[in-house]
């Protein structure tokens, strides 16, 4: 006998196969380790800007976590009193020179070495971005002590370069490998030089690739804490070191030391805040090409 399939009533729906468990947990579970990780992140900020605005007795009483009466006298303290406005110039005038030193001499090389397929100078650089600077730190000291350097504006945007320079060597040898060789030979074919090329050609074309390097060394070298800790002297001490005016042998101001560190922390913020879509393209050039 032919075996007869029976249909489903008129108006009844078809049941619906249930998802397997793996599939309904996942998502939950990823928005569970998404809220986790930002309040990890935005917990501490958080603390730092409340407690810039208590007392040092405050600070301490548990009491007064959330509910307190707010003051700025620490801002006060730290924006007039302890002269931070020329900590503020300092650490913008060593940010900014030594990135667009590093922002001179990168380019080109990044070029270079990616049009070139200059492997060893690649791995060079790589290098570069392994060594930990304290490693360096003793014998620039000894160097440059010698040649009555240490102090000045110079060491510390030679040393900030140190940072700087195979940062942006290293992403724009990824945002120059993204881009077609054949805007290059088109150029050459109409009469350009291979130079003329990339001046007219690739530079205007990777403008959004060295703003995603400038803004990441400028970030870099505003935090550098190490070498200016070591090298600056009281003329030219930046942010990071003249945070540690707050902390003596006996006892640490946290007011005033969370309301300097909210100077230090807001401007970078705020740029990585607007600057945040071109910072990951220009990370992430070079990942999708073949």
């Amino acid at each position: 006998m032919a075996r007869t399939t029976a249909l489903p009533a008129s108006g009844a729906t078809p049941a619906r196969r249930r998802k397997p468990a793996s599939t309904r947990v996942y998502p939950t579970f990823r928005v569970v380790a998404l809220i986790a990780t930002v309040v990890a992140l935005i917990l501490p900020l958080v603390w730092m800007v409340l407690a810039s605005l208590k007392t040092n007795v405050d600070i301490y009483d548990p009491s007064k976590s959330i509910l307190f009466e707010p003051t700025f006298e620490n801002y006060v303290n730290v924006l007039t009193r302890n002269n931070y406005f020329v900590f503020v110039a300092n650490s913008f005038w060593v940010a900014f020179v030594s990135t667009v030193l590093s922002l001179v001499l990168g380019v080109p090389a990044a070029y270079s070495m990616s049009r070139f397929t200059m492997h060893r100078s690649a791995l060079v650089v790589l290098m570069a971005r392994v060594i930990p600077g304290v490693s360096l730190l003793v014998p620039w000291y000894y160097v440059f002590s010698n040649l009555r350097m240490v102090g000045g504006f110079e060491v510390l945007i030679l040393s900030h370069m140190f940072v700087a320079l195979p940062l942006i060597v290293y992403i724009m040898m990824g945002y120059f490998d993204s881009m077609p060789l054949e805007l290059e030979e088109s150029a050459q074919v109409d009469g350009l030089t291979p130079i003329g090329a990339f001046r007219r050609i690739t530079l205007p074309l990777s403008v959004a690739g060295m703003a995603t390097a400038g803004i990441l060394a400028f970030i870099f070298s505003w935090n550098n804490f190490m070498f200016a800790l070591v090298l600056s002297g009281a003329k030219t001490k930046t942010l990071p070191v003249a945070i540690f005016d707050f902390v003596s042998y006996a006892s640490i101001d946290w007011g005033g030391l969370m309301a300097a560190a909210t100077v230090v922390t807001l401007p970078i913020m705020v740029i990585a805040l607007f600057a945040q879509r071109y910072i990951v393209s220009g990370l992430t050039a070079g990942a999708t090409k073949g």
